[in-house]
This record gives structure tokens, sequence and C-alpha cells, in this order.
């Protein structure tokens, strides 16, 4: 049920949807309807209503005459995102050592010393949860509202997937090694060898994606 809090209903509604479409919830191909989701939600058609005219405009949901199909992530989908994550990402880590300032390296640190203590105690869930926050950081670390607010939607839209992976012990396990490679290139300001770890990384996780699926 969808808890009254500051932002409007109906971003709630849109949240929750998109959170439970993105993450495997709700199934390629599965139809919903107002009724049923004013009902799993406890909320009225008002805010149902808007929520899936944006998951409309996300393209992540379409129109039919039984209801909004979930469409999801497709894997052209999944290949273009990870595209334009190597593309940007390379550069965000670039810039990140470039212009990263103490406070900024120690907050990533933390991030990354959270997910290897994850990673020891074998916790996906928390170790994916590290993975969204040490990717949003480097983003932030940027210094670009562009990169960020480009990078975090596309980290989001693909998280059924990483999660899966990282439930892998063996790709979890290089995945915070290559987090460590990244830091320690931004930590040292070396520009080419951030950018370069951050394109190997963005690589290595779009292949065990492949390889799984």
């Amino acid at each position: 049920m969808i808890e009254h809090k500051t932002i409007s209903l109906a971003d709630q509604v849109f949240q929750h949807l998109e959170n439970d479409i993105l993450s495997g919830k709700y199934k390629r191909g599965e139809i919903l309807t107002e009724s049923k989701l004013s009902a799993e939600l406890g909320v009225s058609r008002t805010p149902i209503r808007e929520a899936l005219r944006r998951l409309e405009q996300e393209h992540i949901i379409e129109e039919s005459g039984k209801g909004s199909v979930v469409i999801g992530i497709s894997e052209k989908d999944l290949e273009d995102i990870f595209m334009i994550r190597k593309s940007l990402e390379c550069q965000a880590a670039a810039l990140a050592a470039q212009n990263r300032t103490e406070e900024q390296l120690k907050s990533l640190k933390e991030t990354l010393e959270f997910q290897e203590f994850y990673l020891s105690k074998n916790d996906p869930d928390q170790i994916k949860l590290m993975d969204s926050r040490f990717h949003e950081a480097l983003y932030k670390l940027s210094g670009s509202t562009a990169f960020y607010d480009t990078l975090v939607p596309l980290h989001k839209k693909i998280q059924k997937y990483r999660r899966a992976s990282l439930e892998s012990s063996s790709r979890a396990t290089a995945s915070v090694a290559e987090h460590r490679k990244i830091y320690e290139a931004i930590e040292a300001k070396n520009t080419a060898l951030a950018a370069k770890y951050a394109s190997e990384h963005v690589e290595n996780a779009y292949k065990h994606i492949m390889r799984k699926d």
C-alpha cells in the first residue's frame, strides 16, 4: 500500500510502479489495469492514471485495448543503455579524477568499503545497494549535472539485470575489485586510468549479463 508522504500521491505511485516494472515484479507482456492497480495499492484511479501516463512516456509500458502492457527493458534497450553508459561513464570518471575534493573522495571510499564488507558477508541485496550508491557518488564527483541526470536513470533502468548479475559471487567479487581500481585512479587524479577502468567495468558488466541471459 502507498504511504502518504510529502511528495504527491501520483509521484509515489509512479515511483512504486516504475520500480516494480524495472525490478521484474511485473513481467513483460503483463497487462496492468487501473482497477487492478487501484486495489493493489489502495489509492484512487486518478493517481494511477497519471502514473501510467508517465510510464508510457518512459516507454516501459504501452496502451492497449485491454489496459497497459508492460514492455520493460528489451535486449536491444539493454545493449543501447550499456553503449551509452560505456561512452559517458568513462568521461564521468575522468572528470571525477580531475575535479574531486577530499571530502567527496572520502564519501566514495566509505561506499566502496561498505560494498567490500557486504561482499565478505555474501549479502547480494546490500552489494547491489552499495553498487548503486558507488555509481551515483561517481557521477556526482564528475561535477556535471548533465552526466548525473543522464546516468542515474540509465543505471536504474537495468536494475533487474544488475541484481541477477551481482547474485553471482564471482561477478560481485570482480565488480567490487573494479570499483576499487576506479576509486584508486580517482584518488591519484589519474584521469586516463579512471576512464579506462570505468569503461572496462561497464563492458565487463554487460558481458556477464548477456552471458547469464
